[in-house]
C-alpha cells in the first residue's frame, strides 16, 4: 500500500474527485482510497458539478456527496436550483450536506450582495431540510460571521472548510456551533497563524480534508493533490498536537461522520 494511506479509515471530508483533472485515473484513485479504508465526501461548487457529485457517491462505496452554489457562481443561483438540490437532499440517501457555500471577495465572480443573498438563501434551505452546511470563506470572515449571527436562531450545522480564520475568529466560529476542518494550507511553513487554530480546536470540533485537486500539502505541495494527501495533513496536525496519528486519523473519521449524519 502506498506510503501516505498507511494509516488506516481516514475521512476527507471535502474534496472534489469529479474534477477533470481526475479524469485520466479516477478508478485507479478511488481503487486506492478503498484499500486504505477511506471516506470521501465530493463536493459539488455548481448545479452540474452537484449532479456529478451525486452520480460518483451513488456509484462508489466510500464516497458521499455534497450539492450547493458556490459563491463564485452566484450569480448562476435561480429559485429553479431550490426544488432541485431539495430533491437531492431529501431523497438521495448518499447526499449528506449543502454546500459549498458562502463569500470569496478574493475572485469576486459574482458581485458581493448577490453572494450574501444566495448564501442566505441556501443557509436557509439546509436548515429548513435538517441538513449541514460546507462554509467557504475567502477574504470575508466579517460578513459570514455577521450572516450567520443573523441567523442564529435557525442555524444549520456547519463546517469552516479549509479553514483561513485567525485563532480570534475560529473562537467565533466555534461559540456558534461550527466545525474547523483543515486542508494543505496548515501545513506549509508560513502558515503559523494557522498551526494555532489547529493546535486549539477542541477535538470533537476538528475536521481534516484535501479540497484536492488544489492545496497539496507538504511534502507533495505543487502537485495535483488527490484524498489519499489527506495522511499528511492528519499526520502533521498530530504532531502539533502531540497525538498519535492514527488516533486523531480515528477521531476525525467520527467527527466527519457525525456531521454529516453517516451512519
Amino acid at each position: 500500500m502506498d506510503e501516505e494511506i498507511k494509516l488506516s479509515g481516514l475521512f476527507d471530508t471535502h474534496a472534489h474527485p469529479t474534477n477533470e483533472r481526475f479524469n485520466a485515473d479516477r478508478e485507479a484513485l478511488l481503487a486506492r482510497m478503498r484499500e486504505g479504508n477511506m471516506l470521501c465526501m465530493c463536493v459539488g461548487a455548481d448545479m452540474e458539478s452537484s449532479a456529478a457529485s451525486v452520480a460518483l457517491a451513488n456509484a462508489h462505496e466510500g464516497i458521499y456527496a455534497a450539492v450547493g452554489v458556490h459563491p463564485h457562481d452566484a450569480k448562476t443561483f435561480t429559485e429553479d436550483d431550490v426544488p432541485v438540490l431539495t430533491r437531492w437532499l431529501t431523497q438521495e440517501p448518499k447526499v449528506c450536506a449543502l454546500g459549498e457555500i458562502g463569500l470569496d471577495y478574493y475572485y469576486d465572480l459574482s458581485p458581493r450582495d448577490v453572494q450574501k443573498d444566495v448564501f442566505a438563501r441556501q443557509l436557509e434551505l439546509a436548515y429548513a431540510l435538517g441538513k449541514p452546511v460546507i462554509l467557504h470563506i475567502r477574504d470575508a470572515h466579517g460578513d459570514v460571521i455577521d450572516i450567520l449571527r443573523a441567523h442564529r436562531d435557525a442555524l444549520p450545522a456547519c463546517v469552516v472548510h479549509c479553514c483561513s480564520a485567525s485563532w480570534e475568529s475560529a473562537k467565533i466560529y466555534l461559540s456558534l456551533g461550527c466545525m474547523i476542518s483543515f486542508a494543505g494550507p496548515v501545513t506549509f511553513k508560513r502558515s503559523l497563524n494557522l498551526q494555532e487554530v489547529a493546535a486549539n480546536v477542541p477535538l470533537d470540533r476538528l475536521m481534516i480534508e484535501t479540497d484536492s485537486p488544489y492545496l497539496a500539502p507538504e511534502p507533495v505541495r505543487g502537485r495535483r493533490n488527490d484524498p489519499c494527501n489527506v495522511a499528511h495533513i492528519c499526520r502533521f496536525i498530530a504532531a502539533l498536537r502531540g497525538m498519535d496519528a492514527q488516533t486523531l486519523c480515528d477521531i476525525t473519521r467520527e467527527n466527519g461522520k457525525r456531521f454529516y449524519g453517516i451512519a
